[in-house]
């Protein structure tokens, strides 16, 4: 489980916008501050989500001291600390039947692909399944 930090912004006449250091373009609002911790959650919840299915990394989280010391933060309001449950799926080892030459094919076409045969039999059964999917999503 890993906690973000989370930069409240308040203006007289807004609602409290809040941001994230760790993940520049996500940003949500709420009307007070419990909707904004709310929202802040929904938010990097959905952005961590999308960066998985896009097969981008996700860093470490910034320390405090890190983020109090830049000064594009000087406006803040307040701190939040965002909770995210491990994100990382959890690998099943299982066990197969599949015939020589089949076997032989799917060894030969991962290899084509730079890829190993459990990721390529991923790749294939997620295509499978919703065929729009990309490599990128293995």
């Amino acid at each position: 489980m890993a906690n973000y930090i989370a930069i409240v912004h308040k203006d007289l006449q807004s609602d409290f916008g809040v941001s994230f250091p760790d993940f520049p373009g996500c940003i949500t609002a709420g009307k007070n501050i419990d909707d904004a911790k709310d929202m802040a959650q929904e938010a990097l919840n959905l952005h961590i989500q999308g960066m998985i299915e896009d097969g981008d990394q996700l860093s470490a989280p910034l320390k405090l001291e890190e983020i109090m010391a830049d000064s594009d933060f000087a406006d803040v309001a307040a701190y939040l600390v965002v909770e995210v449950p491990d994100v990382r799926p959890r690998t099943v080892r299982v066990n197969i039947s599949v015939p020589e030459m089949t076997l032989k094919q799917i060894d030969a076409a991962a290899k084509n692909r730079g890829m190993s045969r459990s990721s390529f039999l991923v790749y294939a059964a997620k295509n499978a399944i919703q065929p729009s999917q990309s490599e990128a999503t293995v």
